[in-house]
C-alpha cells in the first residue's frame, strides 16, 4: 500500500446514513454505535483541516410514493409508514453551517441529488466514504463516484453492514476496483499531516 497523502481542500468526507432511523438497526461487523464514533472523529479531523464535509441522509415522502419499488426477490417493504424523524441526521454529527446536507431518495448519494454539482463547483476531486450501511449506501455511493471520476478512500472501520459477508465482499473485492481502502487512523494522520 503507499502511503495516504490527501490535499484537504480538494477532499470530501462524505457520511452516508449516520440517520436516526438507520443507527438503530442490528449491524455487522462493527456495532452501529463504533461506526458513529470513528466517523464523529473523521468528522474533527476534516474540519480542522478544511476538508469539506458532506452529510448524507435517506429520505421521502411520507406516503412512500418517491420510494423504489421494483419486482424483487427481496424487495423493500412497501407502505410502511417510516416514523416522523426516522431521516434526521444523528445529534453527534454537529451539523455545521458549512457542511453540504444531501437528501437521496435512492442507496446511492448521486442520483437525483446535486452533489457532483456541489462537488465539482468547490473542487473537490477526492472522496472519503464512511458510513452505513457498507453494502448498500455506500457501495452505492462509491460505484457511482468511480465512475465520475473521482478518487476514493474508503473507510474500512467506519462503516459496517447488515451481512457480514456482504460487508467483507465489498472491502476485500469492491472497493479497492474502486479506490484504496485505509482505517481512520491512516485518514485522519493523511487529514492532518
Amino acid at each position: 500500500m503507499s502511503d495516504l497523502i490527501l490535499a484537504p481542500r480538494h477532499t470530501a468526507l462524505i457520511v452516508i446514513d449516520l440517520q436516526k432511523g438507520i443507527v438503530g438497526r442490528e449491524c455487522t461487523p462493527y456495532s452501529a454505535q463504533a461506526v458513529v464514533a470513528k466517523s464523529v472523529r473523521l468528522l474533527a479531523a476534516a474540519r480542522r483541516s478544511g476538508a469539506q464535509p458532506v452529510l448524507v441522509r435517506g429520505g421521502g415522502a411520507a406516503d412512500g410514493a418517491d420510494r423504489l419499488y421494483p419486482e424483487a426477490d427481496q424487495p423493500m417493504a412497501r407502505g410502511a409508514a417510516l416514523p416522523p424523524d426516522w431521516s434526521e441526521l444523528i445529534p453527534q454529527l454537529d451539523r455545521r453551517p458549512g457542511d453540504l446536507v444531501v437528501l437521496k431518495r435512492q442507496w446511492g448519494a448521486f442520483y437525483g441529488t446535486d452533489l457532483d454539482l456541489q462537488l465539482r463547483r468547490r473542487g473537490l476531486t477526492t472522496l472519503v466514504l464512511c458510513g452505513i450501511a457498507t453494502e448498500f449506501g455506500v457501495e452505492s455511493t462509491a460505484r457511482d463516484a468511480y465512475e465520475r471520476g473521482y478518487e476514493q478512500i474508503l473507510a474500512a472501520d467506519a462503516m459496517t453492514g447488515l451481512s457480514a459477508v456482504s460487508h467483507t465482499n465489498a472491502l476485500e473485492k469492491i472497493f479497492p476496483r474502486l479506490g484504496r481502502v485505509r482505517t481512520t487512523d491512516r485518514i485522519v494522520a493523511a487529514l492532518e499531516n
